[in-house]
């Protein structure tokens, strides 16, 4: 089955299309041209009417769906970039295998970036994607970071859109669970020397996810690591960066086998302060007050964490972002973490130089449980939202 080049407002049938290119500037170092589709909006939504039957759907125990056990799709999309910036020969094709020369940059010095988002869908069966060009933008930073050309924020986010229309089948029902949708940014050509890819792969992928929390939000420990650290200041820790995540695994296999639920990172320099855990930021409340580590040079700018600092503002809170030591840290109140996979979590105990501090035993406090609720209910197109956050499938 032939592939289809994409991101365009107009939806192309993955079966057949008609493409033009348009030329666009991404970066000050890089300009490429992205083959557009001019076919009809309603090719692809009668293609992925066909697979939104429930009569079609397989037989799906959605509670036993998780990201240790990823469920294959039908598309994935894909387009390649040359040296000059070009992106072409790409688009919506049959998930499956992809193939990498074994001296493709991302292999031997990690040279690639991802993103995650969720689908959710609703009763009406519309779908909701959660502010996509925030995961846009986030990919632009990081691309620059790691010497990559990237995609406009509006051609990720209808690269992200033609990816869910074509997999709409797979999004759980209502209160089910949501389409887990990954797109990646990387080096895929052949080098041997210490230099950017000679060419580059945009890929965007989607899983199945049933509840992340299937018996409500249980609060998590974590233990504080006080010799690794996740990032050092001038590092690439506040963009999503592949190699970023590696090299957490050893200490999070070992705060797991302790019984440990994650672990928190301190900085590198006075081994003091904190910044998050492997995948998630951290918040404290004290008084009333909501108090997040500033982003400096080694936090991921959590698009969650933005919104949960919006969100707080705007029901009166005072947030605070600046250094957090840990000793205030076990002092606080509430404590809490904000992420893509957790939305927000309750922490129930930290365990610090081996002394255990505990916070609530079950479920959240007021006003954490008070910003996720406010939070969830934008997120699966619950609640009225008047921010612009939430992007509508039909």
């Amino acid at each position: 089955m032939g592939s289809t080049s994409a991101l365009a407002l107009d939806f192309p049938s993955p079966i057949a299309t008609t493409l033009r290119t348009a030329k666009t500037t991404l970066h000050s170092s890089y300009k490429l041209r992205l083959c557009l589709i001019n076919t009809r909006h309603q090719a692809i939504q009668s293609h992925a009417s066909g697979y939104s039957q429930a009569s079609e759907l397989p037989d799906i125990s959605w509670d036993s769906v998780g990201f240790d056990n990823p469920m294959t799709t039908d598309y994935m999309f894909t387009v390649k970039c040359s040296e000059d910036g070009n992106f072409s020969d790409g688009g919506l094709q049959r998930f499956g295998k992809i193939e990498l020369n074994p001296a493709a940059c991302v292999l031997n010095y990690g040279q690639g970036v991802i993103e995650e988002l969720k689908a959710y869908k609703k009763l009406d069966h519309s779908i909701v994607l959660f502010r996509p060009e925030e995961n846009g933008l986030r990919m632009r930073m990081g691309a620059e970071r790691m010497c990559m050309p990237a995609p406009t924020v509006e051609q990720f986010v209808q690269a992200v859109k033609l990816t869910v229309l074509a997999n709409r089948r797979w999004v759980p029902p209502p209160n089910k669970g949501f389409l887990h949708i990954k797109p990646l940014l990387m080096g895929n050509g052949p080098v041997l020397s210490l230099t950017p890819a000679p060419e580059f792969t945009f890929l965007i992928y989607a899983s199945s996810m049933g509840n992340t929390f299937k018996g409500g939000l249980e609060p998590i420990n974590l233990v504080v690591e006080n010799e690794i650290h996740r990032a050092v200041r001038g590092g690439a820790g506040t963009v999503n960066a592949i190699g970023n995540y590696a090299m957490v695994l050893k200490t999070q296999v070992e705060a797991k086998a302790d019984g440990f639920s994650d672990v928190l990172y301190l900085d590198s320099v006075h081994k003091r302060y904190v910044e998050q855990t492997s995948t998630a930021n951290i918040f404290l409340v004290k008084d009333k007050i909501i108090s997040t580590p500033a982003l400096e040079e080694t936090i991921l700018p959590g698009v969650t964490r933005k919104s949960i600092i919006e969100i707080a503002c705007s029901q009166g809170y005072q947030v605070e972002e600046r250094p957090v030591s840990i000793e205030e840290l076990l002092e606080a109140d509430e404590v809490f973490c904000t992420g893509y996979a957790v939305c927000l979590s309750p922490i129930g105990s930290i365990t610090y130089l081996g002394k255990r501090v505990s916070y609530q035993e079950t479920g959240l406090g007021g006003v954490s449980e008070q910003l996720y609720q406010a939070l969830s209910n934008i997120q699966m197109g619950l609640a009225e939202e008047n921010r612009g956050w939430i992007v509508t499938l039909k």
